[in-house]
């Protein structure tokens, strides 16, 4: 091109990024932004050019091998870059020269922040370059808390106004470090760093010059002069931390090459395997081979890069012990032998080397390195024998959360047993290793696991008499034991059981174990086969015992534990170490309120006790944090923002704004209504129980308003959360009786919230099991009955809040109130303030997204402008994206749902590593701030990932459909289709229930207590797509939930109820009925057949001409209903009907457990179904009452058909032949009718009357054999009745007489009393459950002290007693059963020895053991422990009952 001579050229526009070379990112990072050279060859080695860098973030950089402070850096001046600016700083010249060291100086001296943290960023290498860019997120990705990054960065803006600091040097106080210089001969390895350092030094300033010449062609502006890079010094390649030091002579290559053959011998996916672990080796001071590294390299670039990395010593040393870690023995034996001596290890004196502080290293390992126990959510402990002296320091095991204690001293559960000690402070349920066989989810709901800590007997227990309780030698216990303790080992591990990573083992040796022939080590060897030796640590008695154990474990693992090992602290000094760890208990005890304005101190063994309940105490969150630490402040900050991001309430939150009056926690409108709700009901209602509901929308606070209230009424009520639904609802009323009277002679109000998230009937149900426990059960004298009051605040999520506060009202007596997702203007004031004091104390409070939903009053358009944002470049082909759109789905359609985290991970591919805990969320970028962590209650507190807001998760569904054309059939297919969410687990189960729920869970209607015909899910997909979409996701469906017949049931009510496909409605309905034959199945059956019936009848009022072959098919659907409903009621026995799973028309149709008589009112539909329909036929027409009379007549058999006055013509004839070939079906129908009302009379009379007792005549029959024969004469009389009647008589008279007569004794024995135990129980549910399973039988006779039939005292005779006592209060000593605790029972009565084994409860005479029944509710509690205990005996008809059962201990 020409010049101009008049004019001189503009200068060239700078290329865009995109056109970079990798050469032009390499001089930009050099010149610009100043980074080392080292960082800037990353980019080079890694082949990043311009267009690769502009899709870069501050992930990206760190995972090419460069720490977090250049990358930060590196950033933000690539942000710039792209906006089109230069980075210009907003700092102090002199912040931006500060070496890393001197940043630590300023940050300790002058922001004054803990030490834990400036050494992090030292560690990064955030020099004050880098550290002028971090924004709040990089401090937080440091592990930095909210609180010091926010003060960080002020103190940083207030410089800017500040002479410049005065930093001092902060003197070294490393123990690894040597006091003076002295001259060191280098190692070969050494001395090649020394070399590789000084050569660096000069090849740095040729490349300064280089840099310098290019500069002219730079495609950008030099902006600054070249700033000094910092040098690596020699000394810092030295080891920084101690660790095993492999020496060698080798010559490098030789020594890659050796590795590289060593690697040759691995499969492919060995080699995967080892690159994984390679990635995150972190036993070496050099930093981890990234990821992007090692992707698809060989042998050879392994082994070369491996050199290269850690040096070619330390190549060898990290190649063996991955090698180990993936199980690749023999390798390792080969290439120690190839290498010669040079590989072997320091001498054991070495190993053995007291660690500086064994303190602090006991603390990082119970801690990972913090404070608080917290890191870790369960521990294990495996303990052997231990002596009285030592159980006192043994206190600690109480702090930790304990899953269970694998515990080998039989002596344990005896006085000044470890057992023993721990059970007086705190619950543990008593078990064997047995009971940890079965189904995972049947295990854990058996023995109370996570709520209740199992203590497990691997090898006897003498407290308790019998052959199976004796301890076993070593090759006894091998034979006997070992599988057994083996399967409890295997359940522990369980991913899905204790989550990787997130469980500490410890085994506790508090004996010597001086052979390999000892229980105890094969349990360890069990152990390692099923986890990752790092997930065990050891704490011995003494350094003796922890030598011999080492040595057995190196010897036969080959581990060397001494890392993991605690030896040379006595046991007193860890329990001071332990004791000494956060969390920390409240130091005043925790506090409820008492009777006059007094107090009582809640103990931690009274809280284990109550599973059910998260109890509220009166100084809840107090004496807990030094309240003017940084520690309390951090907290405070952590815990409003994850609340207000959309995070569950906690305490907590209400306590700090107590804490701070001028920024108070906002009152909801509704706020005074409910609290005075709740107030009035305390005062002026007479019953004892009152439920109180709450209707509000999902996500618009009403659970959040209903604890506020909670928090302002807990110094006038005993207040708490029921945390579990799953237990027993009386097991639930007992734990809240026991809060109402603990610590306290006179009953305390209680005030109990329940979430009610599925507007099920189960508060109801609630309600009368704690009325009858008050009445029945209870410990309370007759004065104080009138005083107890326990309100039960109902929170029920409702899509129409409004529509059923109003339709409550109509029909009920008892308040309620409701909140909707509208806000007044004053509560829209409210949240205004609230946002401007957040901003004061959090960065982007804008960014809390629930709390401004909240604030925008539920604006849609503020949601819909949120989800099209972030959903901006959403691509459904990615795992991140359809995990993402499967959290959408979920949390749209059902409530309180969520995603394991562990199950996040394992679909991300992200498995088998220690990860952080936001990990998950870093993956899911850039919808991480849409999504939050939640602990999950159930199973014990697992964590889990959801939507911050229910709204934000429906609005992306219709994002995703709006703009990429995805419907929610599309996710749900995907979810269906992937395998691993329908893998066995329990966490998995979890989300399997959850999808479950979203195909069959139906939402109550806005106008009445039904509800909808079908979820909210099929409805969507019926209007959109209509039946066969519908059919196919429940096709799918059915073939992942293949043991549950609740999809194939809901199918079929689809079927019939919305298509009138009757035969393929029963086709599905016929295949639950074959997954689970259940009255609810069954039901489902006949209920298809009366649709069908009903759409015949309502078509043929239609039809003006009739065909009477409809006759014949109409009797043969009559028949099938008829035979199904009878079937539905045969199998309604409580004994019989499912508890694991509800079924769709279980769940919906009839409360749990209670379907009792409506198989019975279906065969009475069905009955005058066909009445109605004879009624039509010509002959029988019921307008013409002699024809309504031939009716009644034929069916009263008083006529033949063929009798009946008729038209002689074809159609009346063949009706005559069809009702004669179904001439018994109709006959028998009007004898069905008449005993169907019978029953149902019988029934409704029955359950109108209060008397629990039910008199037998065969009772009274027995009472006269008894006066009428002597006893021996009875006895021969019995026998021999017995013989006649075997064991399936239908009555229970004889077995109640066998019971009775032949009840073992001092003197005799009969071992066949257990087999007339079974008998009775069974005749007795047979004869008598029909109609009375609700009420309880009582026992007419005791067993007394005295010999033969003196020894069986009647309840008149023990009444006799007590003539002086008026007669209701005398009734309620008998029901609640103090009156076993008057002396005159005491005297007469005698006490009998037995156990408690697997939740039943057994008379135990010798070798004997007969099942008996506790009496009393809550006579036994959950959890399978095994319990010594006695009890006084009665017999009722239905079996021998336990009554007063004490724990011996």
């Amino acid at each position: 091109m020409k010049r101009s001579t008049t004019k001189p050229p503009a200068p060239p526009e700078p290329p865009a990024i995109e056109k970079w070379t990798k050469e032009d990112v390499h001089l930009w990072l050099m010149t610009q932004v100043k980074v080392h050279q080292t960082c800037a060859d990353k980019f080079i080695e890694e082949e990043v050019s311009g267009d690769c860098l502009v899709g870069y973030d501050k992930t990206d950089i760190v995972d090419l091998g460069i720490k977090h402070g250049p990358a930060v850096k590196i950033t933000s001046y690539l942000e710039r870059l792209k906006e089109g600016s230069q980075y210009e700083s907003q700092f102090p010249a002199y912040v931006e020269n500060w070496t890393k060291e001197q940043v630590n100086q300023w940050l300790l001296q002058h922001v004054k922040i803990y030490s834990k943290y400036t050494e992090r960023l030292q560690e990064e290498d955030v020099s004050g370059d880098c550290l002028v860019c971090f924004k709040k997120q990089d401090f937080l990705d440091l592990e930095v808390k909210s609180g010091p990054a926010v003060k960080i960065r002020e103190e940083l803006r207030k410089l800017k106004e500040k002479p410049e600091p005065t930093l001092q040097p902060i003197p070294d106080t490393s123990t690894d470090q040597i006091a003076t210089p002295k001259p060191v001969e280098l190692n070969l390895p050494q001395s090649i760093a020394t070399k590789q350092a000084a050569s660096y030094n000069k090849t740095e300033s040729k490349t300064d010059e280089t840099v310098g010449e290019k500069a002219e062609n730079l495609p950008f502006k030099r902006t600054s002069e070249k700033k000094e890079i910092p040098q690596t010094k020699a000394q810092d390649l030295r080891a920084k931390r101690k660790e095993t030091v492999v020496t060698t002579t080798l010559p490098d290559s030789q020594i890659t090459v050796e590795i590289q053959k060593t690697l040759d011998n691995l499969l492919k996916d060995d080699l995967k395997m080892f690159h994984f672990y390679l990635r995150e080796y972190t036993k070496s001071k050099h930093k981890p081979i990234p990821r992007s590294k090692l992707e698809g390299k060989d042998t050879m670039d392994t082994a070369t890069l491996m050199t290269e990395c850690y040096g070619s010593n330390v190549a060898l040393q990290v190649t063996r012990d991955i090698l180990k870690q993936i199980n690749q023995c023999d390798l390792v034996c080969h290439l120690e032998k190839k290498m010669g001596q040079p590989m072997q290890q320091c001498s054991s004196k070495e190993v053995l080397k007291k660690e500086a502080n064994q303190g602090d290293k006991l603390k990082n390992l119970l801690t990972c390195g913090g404070n608080s126990l917290d890191n870790y959510d369960r521990f294990v402990v495996v303990a052997n024998k231990s002596s009285p002296e030592q159980v006192q320091y043994l206190q600690f095991l109480s702090k930790l959360k304990l899953f269970c204690v694998l515990d080998f001293d039989p002596e344990s559960a005896s006085k000044g047993g470890l057992c023993y000690s721990y059970r007086e402070s705190r619950v543990a349920n008593q078990h064997t290793p047995s009971q940890y066989q079965g189904q995972t989810e049947s295990v854990i709901k058996n023995l109370n696991l996570y709520k209740q800590t199992s203590w497990v007997f691997c090898n006897g227990r003498h407290d308790i008499d019998g052959d199976s309780n004796r301890e076993l030698d070593y090759k006894k216990w091998l034979r006997k034991s070992c599988r057994d303790v083996e399967q409890l080992v295997s359940f522990i591990c369980n991913p899905e059981v204790l989550c990787h990573g997130r469980s500490l083992i410890i085994f506790l040796l508090l004996s010597p174990v001086d052979t390999e022939k000892d229980p105890i080590f094969d349990t360890y060897k069990s152990f390692i086969k099923h986890t990752d030796e790092k997930n065990i640590i050891t704490i011995c008695e003494s350094q003796s015992t922890y030598e011999k154990w080492g040595e057995l474990i190196q010897d036969k693992c080959d581990c060397d534990i001494d890392p993991l090992s605690i030896y040379e602290l006595t046991l007193s000094e860890v329990n001071g170490t332990v004791m000494a760890l956060g969390p920390f208990n409240q130091s005043s005890g925790r506090l409820l309120p008492s009777s006059d304005s007094s107090a009582v101190v809640l103990t931690q063994k009274d809280e284990d006790l109550m599973t059910a309940l998260d109890v509220l105490c009166l100084n809840q969150c107090e004496n807990i944090y030094d309240e003017n630490s940084q520690e309390f402040r951090d907290c405070r900050i952590k815990v409003e923002e994850e609340f207000y991001r959309g995070g569950k309430v906690k305490w907590w939150n209400f306590y700090f704004c107590d804490k701070d009056t001028e920024k108070p926690f906002i009152k909801r409108d509704k706020y005074e209504n409910v609290k005075k709700m709740i107030k009035s009901q305390s005062r002026d209602s007479n019953a004892s129980v009152n439920l109180l509901n709450l209707f509000h929308h999902p996500g618009c606070g009403g659970t959040t308003l209903a604890m506020h209230v909670m928090w302002d009424l807990r110094q006038e009520f005993r207040c708490a959360i029921l945390k579990d639904n799953t237990l027993p609802k009386d097991e639930v009323a007992i734990q809240i009786l026991k809060l109402m009277m603990l610590e306290s002679d006179k009953p305390s109000p209680v005030l109990l919230l329940v979430d009610d998230s599925k507007e099920t009937k189960n508060p109801y149900d609630l309600v009368i099991c704690i009325r009858k426990a008050i009445e029945d059960f209870t410990n309370i004298n007759m004065d104080d009955v009138q005083n107890c009051k326990i309100i039960i605040l109902n929170c029920v999520r409702s899509q129409s809040p409004k529509e059923q506060y109003r339709q409550h009202n109509q029909h009920n007596s008892t308040p309620c109130q409701y909140i909707t997702a509208s806000l007044t203007p004053e509560e829209q004031k409210e949240f205004e303030k609230k946002l401007k004091e957040l901003k004061e104390t959090h960065e982007k409070p804008e960014n809390f997204y629930s709390f401004m939903i909240m604030k925008s009053n539920f604006d849609t358009k503020y949601v819909e402008d949120l989800a099209r944002n972030t959903l901006e470049n959403f691509d459904f082909s990615t795992k991140t994206d359809r995990l993402f759109a499967f959290l959408a789905l979920l949390n749209t359609y059902v409530a309180e749902s969520e995603i394991s985290l562990s199950l996040s991970e394992d679909f991300l591919g992200m498995k088998m590593i220690r990860w952080r805990e936001d990990s998950v969320l870093d993956r899911l970028k850039p919808y991480a701030n849409l999504l939050i962590i939640d602990t999950v209650e159930e199973w014990g507190g697992y964590k889990g990932i959801r939507i911050l807001h229910h709204t934000i998760a429906s609005a992306c569904l219709e994002e995703f459909e709006k703009t990429y054309y995805l419907k929610v059939s599309d996710i749900a297919m995907e979810i269906l289709h992937c395998d691993l969410f329908f893998s066995v687990g329990v966490v998995k189960d979890r989300f399997m229930l959850s999808i479950q729920r979203m195909l069959i869970e139906r939402q109550r209607k806005k106008d009445g207590d039904e509800r909808e015909p079908f979820s909210p899910f099929i409805e969507k997909i019926h209007s959109q797509q209509g039946r066969q979409t519908v059919q196919e996701i429940f096709w799918r469906a059915s073939s992942r939930f293949e043991t549950s017949a609740s999809i194939p049931q809901a199918l079929a009510r689809y079927l019939y109820i919305n298509e009138r496909d009757f035969p393929e409605a029963l086709k599905w309905a016929e295949k639950a009925k074959n997954i689970k034959e259940n009255p609810y199945t069954f039901d489902t059956i006949g209920q298809v057949y009366k649709s069908n019936l009903k759409t015949n009848m309502h078509r043929e009022k239609q039809e003006t001409t009739h065909n009477p072959e409809d006759l014949t098919t109409n009797f043969k659907i009559a028949d099938n209903a008829i035979r199904a409903f009878k079937r539905a009621q045969e199998l309604a026995n409580p004994e019989d009907e499912p508890v694991e799973e509800a079924a769709d028309d279980e769940s919906d149709d009839y409360p749990r457990k209670s379907y009792n008589i409506y198989g019975y009112v279906g065969v009475l539909e069905i009955a005058f179904l066909v009445f109605e329909i004879l009624g039509k036929l010509p002959f029988f027409e019921e307008s013409d009452p002699m024809k309504k009379k031939y009716l009644q007549s034929f069916l009263q058999k008083v006529i033949p058909i063929t009798s009946v006055y008729k038209t002689d013509n074809d159609i009346n004839n063949r009706y005559v032949e069809i009702i004669r070939e179904h001439e018994q079906f109709l006959l028998n129908l009007k004898n069905e009718v008449k005993e169907m009302f019978d029953l149902l009379d019988c029934y409704f009379t029955y359950i109108k009357g209060n008397n629990s007792e039910f008199d037998s005549k065969n009772r009274w029959t027995i009472s006269g054999h008894f006066k009428t024969y002597s006893y021996n004469q009875i006895s021969a009389l019995l026998l021999k009745t017995l013989q006649d009647v075997g064991l399936r008589y239908p009555f229970p008279d004889p077995y109640y007489l066998a019971l009775l007569l032949l009840w073992p004794s001092l003197t005799q024995e009969n071992t066949e009393i257990g087999t007339y135990v079974n008998a009775i129980r069974n005749s007795s549910r047979k004869h008598l459950s029909k109609l009375f399973r609700h009420r309880s039988t009582v026992a007419h006779l005791y067993l007394g002290k005295e010999e033969g039939l003196k020894r069986l005292i009647s309840k008149p005779q023990l009444d006799e007693n007590f003539k002086m006592m008026r007669r209701n209060t005398l009734a309620q000593l008998w029901r609640n059963g103090d009156i076993f605790k008057d002396r005159a029972i005491i005297n007469r009565l005698l006490r009998v020895s037995g156990t408690i084994e697997q939740g039943e409860v057994f008379a135990n005479y010798g070798k004997l053991k007969i099942p008996v029944r506790p009496a009393l509710i809550g006579g036994i509690r959950t959890g399978f422990s095994t319990e010594k205990i006695s009890f006084y005996l009665g017999f009722a008809i239905s079996g021998p009952l336990a009554y007063d059962i004490q724990h011996e201990n």
